[in-house]
């Protein structure tokens, strides 16, 4: 498993259902659902989650948008083991088994062979970028175009700079310790993102303001 991987079972032992639970879903889910749900309630469509961690936000979404086919995926081999206990306790019928997306390939949208090209109606991503290699970011947005449809979004979650500088404090502090953790990881500025999603036919649309200093920024097709 690549070294980025946050492994959240690492830190809380699964339950006797095989779940995982992060505590970051209980503060974040309902904010990241306001900017979704003008774009997915009542919709149809499929979409694709990747870095799906424990698994509960698929779940989540997934409840609240029943006509939404979610596909969760995630490299860590105790993720994917949680993102199916949490799809089989759930009962929901709109939500795939998991499978392995490894964004450090620069071919990954084409190695999600599961996934017809021009098919998604959304990708989401969150708590990803912040915690990984610069590559990563980069090879989210170049692969994402493959798979959303002409009128598709990707959504990504996270702690964000804006015109290089940090939106907070705290947000310094952070990209402080992530740095002196791992040096390849850090929070990213959205005028980079924007500049490699303009190379993969991509603009950044929106950025909504999060709670606790974080943003979901909202990426569609250029023209």
């Amino acid at each position: 498993m690549p070294e980025y991987v946050v492994n959240y079972a690492a830190t809380r032992p699964p339950d006797q259902e095989g779940r995982l639970d992060a505590p970051t879903f209980h503060r974040n889910h309902e904010p990241i659902w306001s900017v979704l749900s003008p774009f997915l309630a009542g919709a149809n469509g499929d979409v694709l989650e990747v870095g799906s961690g424990t698994g509960q936000h698929t779940v989540e979404f997934a409840r609240r948008s029943p006509g939404i086919v979610w596909q969760p995926s995630d490299l860590a081999a105790e993720h994917l083991r949680s993102i199916a206990a949490w799809r089989e306790t759930s009962g929901l019928a709109n939500v795939r088994a998991p499978f392995a997306i490894d964004l450090s390939a620069p071919d990954w949208a084409v190695q999600a062979e599961a996934i017809a090209a021009g098919s998604l109606r959304a990708i989401l991503c969150i708590n990803v970028l912040h915690i990984s290699p610069w590559r990563v970011s980069e090879n989210l947005l170049a692969g994402a175009p493959r798979l959303i449809r002409p009128d598709g979004r990707l959504f990504v979650y996270g702690p964000f700079k804006r015109g290089g500088a940090h939106t907070a404090p705290s947000n310094a502090a952070f990209d402080a310790s992530l740095r002196s953790g791992n040096p390849e990881w850090g929070v990213r500025d959205m005028d980079d993102l924007d500049a490699v999603a303009e190379r993969a036919g991509l603009m950044l649309a929106d950025a909504v303001a999060m709670p606790a200093n974080n943003f979901v920024l909202v990426f569609k097709r250029r023209g």
